[in-house]
């Protein structure tokens, strides 16, 4: 759904985007030659073999890269037709009905278990426990996979739960689909006004098979980001309301979502404010979080 100093390399929490640095975050870290300067990737130890590179090593790691990007596309793709109800085979209105009790359930483990992987795996402690078992540049790739897993369960035993809470007819339902359309638009937008590849793990792998040293983006406020601090969360938040159908069940989904954006923002935010300090907090003070404001405090 972007602490510690250096900047060796970087990672984005959450959904946003925002970049913070730790050692062993968002992908590769950075070898150095004896003087100090950065080393290409390909010097690393971990891509050497008898003292030369290891081709196989930097193949297999872009193929893994690509890889998980095709799979967090599909599933970013097949998440619109999921919760607007279309065309995909399963959606959140369809499937199985079970007993109320059952599905609530159900359904808000597999939002839970979603936002614990996304949540804890963004975190910087995480990373740095994470990267001795997994080669960084790869980091921000298994990420991405990881989320996409959890989203790909979700979506195959999310359980529907009947009843209308709101339906209207035109012309407000066609308003409410272009909406729909727009959050989804502006979600991905946003991801490519800072650096979509990156977010998605992929820049590191091309940069380390192309043996070159991972810099992370720098923190920037392009476009939307200086009307709102989370452009992709009003992404997301506009898409899962509006509904020209609201159901129970899109209702229970729609709930548990916004209460996790919310919470996922404080947590991001805490740890833009450590790595960036007075320049964060400026950001903050001068541009809203969802909503954009209509003056600039002074």
């Amino acid at each position: 759904m972007l602490t510690d100093a250096g900047f060796t390399d970087a990672t984005f929490h959450g959904w946003t985007g925002y970049v913070t640095s730790s050692t062993t975050q968002g992908g590769l870290v950075m070898a150095r030659k004896p003087g100090g300067e950065p080393a290409a990737s390909g010097d690393g130890p971990a891509c050497t073999v008898a003292g030369h590179a290891c081709r196989t090593t930097k193949a297999l790691s872009l193929s893994y890269g690509l890889l998980c990007y095709l799979i967090f596309f599909g599933t970013f793709l097949y998440a619109v037709g999921f919760v607007g109800n279309l065309v995909v085979p399963k959606s959140l209105d369809s499937g199985e009905v079970v007993p109320l009790g059952e599905a609530v359930a159900v359904n808000v483990l597999l939002l839970g278990l979603f936002a614990v992987q996304h949540s804890v795996m963004a975190r910087p402690t995480f990373k740095r426990w994470w990267t001795r078992f997994v080669p960084p540049q790869v980091e921000r790739s298994t990420y991405v996979l990881a989320s996409s897993v959890a989203l790909i369960l979700m979506f195959r035993l999310w359980r529907p739960v009947s009843g209308v809470v709101w339906e209207v007819g035109q012309p407000f339902a066609a308003v409410l689909w272009v909406l729909f359309g727009v959050g989804w638009v502006l979600v991905l937008v946003s991801t490519f006004l800072l650096d979509h590849f990156d977010l998605s793990g992929l820049r590191q792998v091309v940069l380390y098979a192309r043996g070159r040293p991972y810099a992370p983006p720098p923190f920037r406020t392009p476009a939307l980001y200086k009307v709102v601090r989370h452009p992709v969360m009003l992404g997301f938040l506009t898409a899962f309301w509006a509904a020209p159908t609201m159901t129970w069940g899109h209702l229970l989904f729609v709930g548990v979502t916004t209460a996790y954006i919310f919470v996922g923002v404080f947590l991001e935010e805490r740890d833009l404010k450590h790595a960036h300090g007075d320049t964060y907090e400026e950001y903050r003070r001068q541009v809203g979080m969802i909503v954009p404001r209509v003056g600039r405090a002074r």
